[in-house]
């Protein structure tokens, strides 16, 4: 065991624990002696999990990837074999500052964020008036994080000038959109900090009582924030401007609509989660009828940073109208999938490539915004990400999902697959979105499988627009995003499924038949013991009646013989 070594940390997120850091976890406490080893949060490179860091005497630490409990012995003698450097232009390019603590201290360790500086943005704050602190956060410029915008000072001001007895603080943690962990990650790494700009929030709003509404399907993010706040109640910290807050965390059923701040209030007062007409607004009538104001789990992240350096100084970052960095969840076509965080205005082919190490000869477009989001082409990845930016190209910001797509991809078949989650997460309270999402998946549905007309596309348009207009809150407005993204930047391949019934990508199934070479066949029968049906027969040939085009034999063809052709050729 090298003498070098004085503490050992471990990621033990959710994305290590996947890889299996928990088995890297016990060995390490069975070999390491004396030496602590300290299960901490996500460092965000979540494809070389699980990463075991060294710590040595000096300061500096040796980082590990890909660590199974074979590795460890080689660890504890800092050697070569599983040595993670991130790529450096991933680093180059990232700016962390909210993330900062994550994966450096143990999550469930007061003492240790607060010798990293935690709680000095409280301290700060609670030394200022609430007009002050208001003011320093709209000084800052930050705006909402999870999707709208909403300039954060400027809401705090409207429940700040309430006069009511009881003023209700939200918090959401209603992460629901597919691929998106930013929210996850920074509860389960580093929980106080969340909790630290929701304190600073009631002490500038004067609210008496605090709800985190997180998914039920969070859990570790939930334990950590149930220690965190029971050591926030012993040291009194819950105590402010005389008021002794309670902190209540409610766990939310999955439904993606609760995202939404009205039905997200319906779901805490524990009736069904939809949405109803504003106004009145929360900040004018919310939880039981109090004031209430929402924000959402990595705007609260940002606030400790603003009351630490100063509104002015956290404003010189980022662009004119978008301060600051964001959170993204990179994910898809690209090599380094993960959790990043960059300045505002910082383009997507920098996320991309630079950060995400995807293939530049290899991918077609991004879909940012998770689920309601919109496909932005290669074409147009000089684009800065911001919020103006990306909704001038028919993008959304959202909460931070951004997943890349291959050129191997068939963009009707991705605003199917979107469409496919919105118009079933509908709660079905207006009926643009309840009937109008789901004719627009009914007909992507026809066209993927063969059946569209050239009227098709007309009626998705016209749908699109329809429902964006009439639909009563964001889930609606913003579901037809797909299909309106992809048919302004990708229209050909919707005219090539209906006019010639062809998938110029070859993954729609109906449209498809998968052939072997034989020139290229070793008849290794790999194919035919894969193949969940039976389709392949002992001459090696495919039966188009029997194949469901689950691709199965194509992933382990070790020749590459097997290809996908137009089912008319």
């Amino acid at each position: 065991m090298d003498p070098r070594i004085k503490i050992l940390r471990i990621g033990v997120a959710s994305c290590g624990i996947a890889a299996g850091a928990e088995a890297v976890q016990s060995k390490l406490k069975e070999c390491a002696g004396s030496i602590p080893v300290v299960g901490v949060g996500c460092l965000g490179s979540c494809y070389a999990e699980p990463m075991v860091e060294a710590v040595l005497e000096d300061g500096s630490g040796i980082l590990y990837g890909n660590v199974t409990p074979d590795d460890v012995p080689g660890i504890l003698e800092l050697g070569d074999a599983k040595r993670f450097t991130p790529p450096p232009q991933r680093e180059a390019k990232q700016l962390v500052r909210v993330m900062a603590l994550a994966g450096r201290i143990d999550p469930t360790d007061f003492d240790d964020y607060v010798s990293h500086g935690g709680y000095a943005g409280l301290k700060n704050a609670l030394e200022m008036s609430p007009e002050e602190v208001v003011n320093e956060v709209k000084l800052s410029g930050l705006r909402g994080r999870g999707g709208g915008g909403f300039p954060t000072g400027n809401k705090w001001s409207f429940l700040a000038a309430k006069k009511a007895e009881q003023k209700i603080l939200i918090c959401n943690a209603d992460e629901g959109d597919p691929g998106a962990f930013m929210d996850r990650s920074l509860m389960e790494s580093v929980p106080h900090q969340m909790l630290e700009g929701m304190l600073i929030a009631a002490h500038a709003t004067g609210a008496t009582k605090l709800f985190i509404y997180c998914r039920a399907e969070y859990p570790l993010a939930i334990k950590h924030l149930r220690i965190a706040i029971e050591q926030i109640r012993e040291r009194k910290l819950n105590v402010i401007d005389g008021r002794t807050l309670d902190i209540i965390i409610k766990e939310g059923a999955g439904a993606f609509v609760c995202g939404e701040e009205t039905a997200l209030i319906a779901s805490l007062e524990g009736k069904r989660g939809t949405p109803r007409f504003r106004p009145p607004f929360p900040t004018d009538s919310g939880y039981m009828n109090h004031p209430s104001m929402i924000n959402n789990v990595e705007t609260f992240g940002n606030v400790p940073l603003i009351l630490r350096e100063g509104g002015e100084a956290y404003a010189k970052i980022g662009t004119a109208g978008s301060k600051g960095t964001k959170l993204f969840a990179l994910a898809g076509d690209l090599s380094n999938p993960g959790l990043v965080e960059v300045p505002m205005g910082t383009t997507i082919a920098e996320i991309v490539f630079e950060i995400g190490g995807a293939d530049r000869d290899k991918v077609k477009a991004v879909q940012t915004g998770g689920p309601s989001g919109g496909c932005i082409p290669v074409e147009l990845f000089d684009t800065p990400v911001d919020y103006d930016s990306l909704k001038a190209l028919g993008a959304i910001m959202g909460s931070g999902g951004m997943i890349v797509i291959g050129k191997d991809r068939c963009m009707v078949e991705t605003a199917r697959y979107f469409l496919d989650f919105t118009h079933r997460e509908s709660c079905g309270k207006c009926t643009f979105c309840r009937v109008g999402t789901t004719r627009m998946f009914e007909t992507l549905e026809r066209i993927v499988a063969g059946r569209g007309q050239e009227s098709d596309i007309a009626l998705l348009e016209d749908l699109g627009r329809k429902v964006k207009a009439g639909a009563l809150c964001g889930l609606g407005q913003t579901a037809p995003n797909p299909v309106l993204a992809t048919l302004r930047y990708y229209r050909n391949e919707y005219e090539e499924h209906v006019k010639n019934h062809r998938c110029p990508a070859h993954q729609c199934g109906a449209l498809v038949k998968l052939e072997i070479d034989h020139a290229r066949c070793v008849k290794c029968r790999m194919c035919v013991r894969t193949c969940p049906v039976g389709a392949i027969d002992g001459d090696f040939r495919i039966d188009p009646e029997k194949c469901t085009r689950c691709n199965s034999c194509l992933d382990v063809c070790p020749k590459n013989a097997i290809s996908r052709t137009d089912i008319g050729e």
